[in-house]
């Protein structure tokens, strides 16, 4: 009878402990971020810039009760020592928790980053709050003025963002990927670089006009040494920096026509493969590159049989030398003005050559700045769209 009452006084105290909600978050008490700045400011001091969700705009799809459109966040600055600081100032400032959970980016002001990271991420990692697959990004300028634009598709800049990362045209770089490339031995870190640029225009009936705010785009990559920028590669070298990392997964290749140097030919990447083999002697250091890379024909503004054998194979040879041309300018950028090595070819030559390795660490980007790397790239054509060649219409 005792082992059956206290059993029963066991079940009750804990069924009361279950069923509480002594951790809820309620969301009318929370201000949700979308997306966060952070820019060195004057002093020495930090500015955080938070993007919050304004419910009431999210609820009603950005439109007022009178059918005007209505902002559907709010961007709030405030200055401190640290990020947490500036952070615990502008909780005096909003009426709702800060609630980080649903932050799809966090962007570095370039001055920042310049300065060095080591300033400004660590909250970022330590904090329990933010997530670590946020996309970390540096802005060309101020970080700040990014959240401060708008989007015509989605609800915030920060969303419109987050896809344009996910889109694999640069290559995106997440909380916990930074942490992880700063902490490997032989590579350096690269992050996704974020401008402002014009919006375009809005059309509706009998009207056109300016959209009336600026947008954003990823325009390229920043370039570290260690956590220090040291400076940008543009959308042509980006492409090399993600065909020499094995990244590539998406995109177009446009090549110019075998018949006609005025006209062009377009082709969709379908799958890509990179292979670094490093090579030491003793003395030198080189690396021999296999890229492989397959696509379909999507545009044809010229006239050649791409059923015809010979026609297939110079259009390969031409692909292939495209992808080569954009490794190179990446690979150049890299060894000669910035002397950092970001293409992981430092993990591959630690795997082949562990011994090796612990006697060229310390020195590796000089090393790999005077390596000779030798890039061999095989194209294949795989289809051709809904035609194997022009009409007698399009000729």
């Amino acid at each position: 009878m005792k082992k059956l009452l206290a059993c029963l006084t066991l079940f009750v105290v804990l069924s009361g402990l279950l069923s509480g909600c002594w951790s809820r978050k309620e969301l009318g008490e929370l201000a949700i971020v979308l997306g966060a700045a952070v820019d060195r400011a004057p002093d020495n001091q930090v500015r955080l810039t938070l993007q919050l969700a304004r419910p009431r705009s999210f609820a009603g799809g950005g439109e007022t009760r009178g059918g005007g459109a209505e902002a559907t966040t709010w961007v709030v600055s405030e200055t401190g020592r640290t990020v947490q600081d500036a952070e615990r100032k502008l909780a005096g400032r909003i009426s709702r928790r800060i609630y980080w959970a649903h932050s799809g980016i966090v962007v570095f002001g370039e001055e920042a980053a310049r300065h060095g990271m080591q300033y400004y991420t660590n909250f970022f990692y330590r904090a329990h709050h933010p997530r670590e697959t946020t996309w970390v990004l540096v802005a060309k300028g101020e970080a700040k003025d990014i959240l401060e634009t708008s989007s015509e598709l989605e609800y915030s800049s920060a969303q419109d963002i987050g896809f344009q990362a996910r889109g694999k045209t640069v290559f995106p770089v997440n909380l916990k990927e930074m942490v992880i490339m700063r902490a490997t031995p032989g590579t350096n870190i690269t992050l996704p670089r974020v401008e402002v640029v014009d919006s375009g225009v809005i059309q509706g009936p009998g009207k056109e006009k300016p959209a009336g705010h600026k947008g954003v785009a990823l325009t390229g990559t920043a370039v570290f040494s260690k956590v220090y920028l040291l400076g940008w590669l543009d959308e042509s070298e980006t492409r090399g920096l993600l065909w020499l990392k094995g990244k590539m997964l998406a995109g177009i290749i446009t090549i110019p026509s075998l018949t006609d140097s005025d006209k062009e030919m377009s082709i969709e990447i379908i799958r890509g493969q990179t292979e670094v083999e490093p090579q030491y002697d003793g003395d030198s250091v080189w690396f021999n590159v296999d890229i492989v890379v397959e696509g379909d024909l999507l545009e044809q503004q010229s006239a050649e049989n791409f059923l015809e054998r010979e026609v297939r194979k110079a259009i390969e040879e031409e692909i292939a030398r495209e992808v080569e041309e954009k490794a190179r300018l990446a690979l150049e950028k890299a060894q000669r003005e910035y002397g950092v090595d970001i293409f992981d070819f430092g993990v591959a030559f630690h795997r082949k050559y562990p011994g090796e390795w612990k006697e060229l660490k310390d020195r590796w980007d000089e090393v790999f700045s005077a390596a000779e790397v030798n890039i061999t790239v095989e194209a294949y054509l795989r289809r051709s769209g809904l035609q194997g060649k022009r009409t007698a219409l399009e000729e």
